[in-house]
């Protein structure tokens, strides 16, 4: 290099002058190829041609305008140790944020002191190597601001060279590309992003041709889909209509919708996986067009939705469908109902809405357990199912209470065939380890529109029907009448009058006396209770107990009879007469309420009558279809010292192995037998046999409905204990009971 200018000769206004070396004209610019001369031509359009001339000053101004106007610092400096500047153009500031002046011969920092110190060595590595292959060199690195800002330029540059091939300087320019730095950055680190999303998602992505086939796809993608990578399933799935969807429409309804719309949202289908596993899918997607609109491609994302599928499924059967059975429950009878009424009306036919109730099903439940029960319950309903068509309705209520819908009849003998073959389907042996069991049902049926335009209705008098059926002896089938309507007002008007004839205290207690047949005196009664309604109509027992049950009012009525009993009792020992029993008749659903042992003590307490004094009859049929439950019950009554009687005994399934653990004090006969014993050789073996039992337990035994002399005379030579009837009394009231069998009462009385 030529010796060095001074800052003086370089900043005055004959810019090419600075250096003895350095050209001096346009053309030796050009002709040098120096780097300034490159710059100039590229940046300021083609040069006109000037003949070799010294530049005038007014030709530097142009150039130094030009130089300070581009985009960027144009430099020249020596290829010394710090590179020591020998030019800088005015877009030095702009660019470091120094003045020109600070770097001009390094006279307040150097370049490369502005440079970041940590490219300083590569900045440094990448000039020189161009350098020696006498090459441009561009080369990015950070640059210090004078305000500390950091930011990126780029620089390029050529050696200056003597005619003798000597280096003689370095010239260049450094352009800001900061912006762009950090929008290249910005995207590198959005595909960055991108391709993180793209392959470690949760959901599979893909893109597709529009004829079916993979694009690109991530791995989740293959992973939900059975494949080992997405090389794979791109290369596996050439036509995803078919190897892919179980039902290849869904596949052209997927395509239609994304057609018509351009997206397609939570679009659910069942796929097969490479190994054949079935599994359901939600897919969302998008079509993606060219700049001429057309469709290059389809791309979205995949989800496994087989477990939601599976657990809504498991709610929709909850809902909808008998846990037991399986069969539709009342909720979604309820649904069919409503649907099969619109389509009878709109073709014109019938619906037959169908009841069936399985005959004696509580004794095979109680007698052998729940559990069997339960199979039972299994077994009826798919014979119920096997007897209708697929697109009938079987529907379990509860209990063994079923319902069925039979649609598109038009002739209710149609109907009639079908339920005839259901009666004999029904009743074919039900056979278990426990054995051989025939099991009937009553159904009864209404039909639309003939017995009601809406479901209620429909219920209702198919529920009708059917108690008509097991009025007429159970295993046949009857269809609702406008008889049975009649029925159904007498049946509400008695429900609502005997909800209020407690309170209007209309129930009163007869009282029927038992008698020893030894000493032919009184030892006991049986309370018995009757409902005057009115002074014109009373209704038996026989009517209303049955509605009582099943309206849940037998409770409240069976402890009135409890406490009403005890107190007559009391009332008849306090006026002086010989003590006896009192009998009170326990149904089987008050029996099973809690703490009924708890109420029979509580009420002889308050009423003061010693429980020697009081009897609890209960059925046959109750105590052995419940016997283990009722086991401790009775223990409990027993301990209080209350004695137990077994009425109607004989008409129900004892079992001795339960019988002989009773704490039973007496058997009653029932009437049906004792009313043919001096006729019927069979039912006088049955009294025998009965009596005969009872006293090889220790039991007393009494004879009910005894009414002639023949009656009495059997069961005294064959040793009966006890007897009750016509024969000797009918139930009379308290008063009347006092007056007739007690001759002392009417002066105990009060006048």
């Amino acid at each position: 290099m030529s010796s060095a200018p001074t800052k003086k000769d370089l900043l005055q206004e004959d810019l090419p002058s600075a250096a003895t070396d350095a050209p001096q004209t346009l053309d030796s610019l050009e002709t040098s190829g120096t780097f300034l001369a490159d710059l100039l031509a590229v940046d300021s359009g083609d040069l006109p041609a000037f003949d070799t001339t010294v530049i005038s000053g007014e030709t530097a101004r142009m150039l130094r305008t030009l130089l300070g106007n581009l985009d960027g610092m144009v430099y020249r400096c020596r290829d010394d140790a710090n590179w020591t500047m020998e030019f800088v153009s005015d877009g030095c500031r702009r660019l470091t944020g120094y003045d020109a002046d600070d770097l001009l011969l390094n006279n307040r920092v150097s370049y490369e002191q502005v440079t970041h110190p940590e490219d300083r060595p590569r900045v440094r590595d990448e000039i020189a190597s161009g350098l020696q292959l006498r090459q441009r060199f561009d080369c990015e690195y950070r640059i210090v601001h004078a305000s500390g800002e950091v930011r990126w330029v780029w620089e390029r540059g050529a050696g200056v060279y003597d005619m003798r091939g000597e280096l003689v300087a370095i010239e260049g320019i450094v352009q800001d590309i900061t912006d762009r730095k950090q929008s290249s950055q910005a995207l590198r680190e959005a595909e960055r992003r991108y391709y993180n999303l793209f392959e470690n998602a949760i959901e599979g992505i893909f893109r597709t041709t529009p004829d079916g086939r993979y694009l690109d796809a991530n791995p989740a993608l293959a992973r939900i889909y059975g494949f080992d990578s997405p090389a794979e399933l791109i290369e596996s799935l050439k036509d995803i209509r078919h190897q892919l969807y179980v039902d290849p429409s869904r596949r052209d309804e997927f395509m239609r919708q994304i057609k018509s719309r351009g997206v397609i949202a939570n679009f659910e289908a069942q796929i097969r996986r490479k190994n054949g596993e079935v599994i359901w899918i939600a897919e969302n997607a998008r079509a993606v067009h060219n700049d001429d609109g057309q469709v290059v491609c389809y791309e979205g994302t995949v989800e496994d939705v087989t477990e939601r599928k599976l657990y809504q499924a498991r709610i929709e059967q909850q809902a909808n469908y008998d846990t037991l059975t399986g069969l539709a429950n009342r909720s979604l009878l309820n649904d069919r109902l409503q649907q099969a009424i619109l389509t009878a009306a709109g073709y014109g036919t019938r619906l037959a809405v169908v009841f069936v109730d399985l005959d004696r099903f509580k004794f095979i439940n109680d007698s052998l357990g729940h559990h069997v029960g339960d199979e039972l319950l299994r077994a009826m309903a798919e014979r119920l199912k096997s007897s209708v068509r697929e697109s009938d309705t079987v529907a379990r209520l509860g209990g063994d209470e079923f319902v069925l819908l039979i649609n598109g009849q038009r002739d209710p003998d149609a109907v009639a065939v079908v339920l005839e073959r259901m009666l004999s389907d029904i009743s074919q042996p039900w056979t278990i380890p426990q054995g051989d069991f025939n099991v009937t049902c009553s159904i009864g049926v209404a039909l639309y529109p003939d017995d009601g335009d809406n479901a209620q209705t429909l219920l209702k008098h198919a529920d009708t029907a059917m108690y008509r059926a097991k009025e007429k002896g159970r295993n046949n089938f009857q269809f609702f009448t406008a008889e049975m309507n009649a029925l159904i007002t007498q049946r509400l008007e008695l429900e609502n009058k005997l909800r209020r004839a407690l309170e209007r205290q209309q129930f009163e207690l007869h009282y029927q006396p038992r008698i020893d047949m030894q000493t032919r005196r009184i030892v006991g009664a049986e309370a018995l209770i009757r409902w005057q309604v009115s002074a014109h109509e009373i209704v038996p027992p026989a009517r209303f107990i049955p509605v009582a049950e099943e309206i849940g009012l037998i409770a409240p009525i069976g402890k009135w009879v409890l406490r009403t009993a005890c107190e007559q009792n009391k009332v008849w020992q306090d006026a002086g007469l010989e003590p006896f029993v009192i009998s009170v008749n326990v149904s089987a659903r008050q029996f099973r309420q809690e703490n009924f042992a708890q109420t029979v003590a509580d009420v002889l307490r308050e009423t003061g009558l010693e429980p020697r004094y009081l009897e609890i009859e209960l059925t046959e049929s109750a105590v052995m279809h419940d016997a283990e439950q009722f086991i401790a019950m009775l223990d409990a009554l027993s301990e209080l010292g209350v004695l137990i009687a077994l009425d109607d005994f004989g008409t129900g399934y004892s079992s001795l192995s339960y019988l002989k653990r009773l704490p039973v004090d007496r058997l009653k006969v029932d009437r049906s037998f004792v009313q043919d014993i001096a006729t019927d050789a069979d039912d006088a073996t049955i009294v025998r046999t009965i009596i005969a039992l009872g006293h090889n337990l220790g039991l007393k035994v009494v004879a009910e409905g005894v009414e002639t002399e023949q009656q009495l005379e059997f069961l005294r030579s064959n040793g009966c204990d006890e007897l009750q009837g016509y024969h000797y009394s009918q139930p009379l009231s308290g008063r009347d009971f006092a007056r007739v069998l007690f001759p002392l009462w009417g002066r105990l009385q009060p006048a």
